[in-house]
């Protein structure tokens, strides 16, 4: 049974946290409360931030064993909320879109009901609170900083809040539950010139449309047909008069697939095609990654763990059919775990989308999310109370 007291502080704190939504890699204030928070757990030992606003802390069990490590990303979204409630973003232009603050109160409260029984355990629960999901994939960085060292996880578990679900259902997968994703962006650099002068000119308006235009055909003509892949090109700039040639012309957009391997195939053929389009229009091209979000890919063993964590702390469980081409950033984490799992935590059938101004998980997510958090924890040390 959950205590009370901790759910009603993770109430608390999931309002304090949503009324100081912070973007990427800026999450001053949130670590600030999440340090706040572990400091009044006894049992928690916090260390040294390995970037800037990330929090890594440990609860030790009885003895020497296995590493069970949990994530819960903190960062906001630059939008503006609209939702009239008591605790709304108190940031102007930013929100806690996308529910980071659900799950920082999430792994906060996991954290006290772990910390209560680190003397039923084994080894040791890691729990980081991760910046810069949203953009920057900044797992990437955390983990080159040394973040998953000493020692390396032998499991790693996250959530995400999931609108057109149940309240407190988990939705599982096995294999690829999320896509890859990566932004990019291409810049031409031609010579400007006058309109009524093109031969004069070396016009990178006529290079980015050639460009544009051969990437519709990637999917059908470089991917194997049983892989999907998405190439979306989402913004073009360059120009501002009728009559005047500019110097450049830029574009940008994301890619997607569900394995890695696909993955790298778009990143090559952008660079391909870009390169060609530059040289027959005798200019140079500049060709940008960024974002690099590997697909998310649960091994049957993890879900296996879920599913047994689930149903010890008696939530509903939903069999996703399908990946989702959105992405998530935890897949740096299963990829650097000998083992992990990542899951979907229903927050209403009638929620709005994630990153609409609107969405708002109801509280009542918080104490299933827990109590999942907690005994997924629990399951993958081996304790079976």
């Amino acid at each position: 049974m959950m205590d009370r007291d901790s759910l009603r502080q993770a109430v608390l704190i999931r309002e304090e946290l949503h009324k100081i939504p912070e973007i990427a890699g800026k999450e001053v204030k949130t670590a600030a409360v999440i340090r706040r928070e572990l400091a009044e757990i006894p049992g928690i030992r916090v260390l040294e931030p390995f970037l800037q606003t990330d929090t890594v802390a440990f609860i030790d069990g009885k003895s020497p064993g296995k590493n069970v490590t949990l994530r819960a990303d903190i960062d906001a979204l630059a939008l503006s909320e609209d939702n009239g409630i008591a605790f709304a973003s108190e940031i102007p232009g930013m929100m806690h879109a996308c529910g980071h603050d659900v799950h920082t109160a999430i792994l906060l409260g996991a954290a006290r009901e772990l910390a209560a029984r680190r003397g039923e355990f084994s080894g040791s629960v890691r729990l980081v609170f991760q910046p810069g999901e949203e953009g920057k994939a900044m797992a990437r960085d955390l983990i080159a900083a040394g973040a998953l060292q000493d020692p390396v996880p032998d499991f790693s578990a996250a959530l995400h809040v999931e609108p057109g679900l149940p309240v407190g259902c988990v939705a599982l997968k096995k294999g690829c539950m999320a896509s890859s994703c990566v932004h990019f962006k291409v810049e031409f650099a031609g010579r400007g010139g006058h309109g009524s002068l093109p031969h004069l000119s070396r016009n990178p308006l006529l290079a980015a449309v050639s460009a544009i235009n051969e990437l519709q055909y990637v999917v059908t003509n470089w991917i194997d047909v049983q892989k999907p892949a998405v190439i979306s090109i989402c913004n073009i700039n360059g120009g501002h008069m009728d009559n005047v040639i500019p110097e450049s012309c830029s574009f940008g957009g994301t890619l997607r697939s569900l394995d890695n391997e696909t993955s790298g195939e778009l990143r090559g053929a952008v660079q391909s095609i870009c390169q060609a389009a530059a040289r027959m229009h005798r200019m140079e091209c500049r060709i940008f990654f960024k974002g690099d979000y590997p697909a998310v890919i649960n091994p049957e063993s993890g879900v296996k763990v879920a599913l047994k964590a689930a149903q010890k702390a008696g939530l509903t469980v939903h069999e996703l059919k399908e990946p989702a081409m959105s992405s998530e950033d935890f897949s740096c984490f299963l990829l650097n775990s000998k083992d992990g799992v990542f899951i979907r935590l229903g927050v209403g059938e009638e929620q709005p989308p994630l990153h609409n101004v609107k969405f708002l998980p109801p509280p009542e997510v918080l104490e299933p999310g827990i109590k999942y958090m907690t005994s997924v924890a629990l399951t993958a040390l081996g304790c079976e109370a």
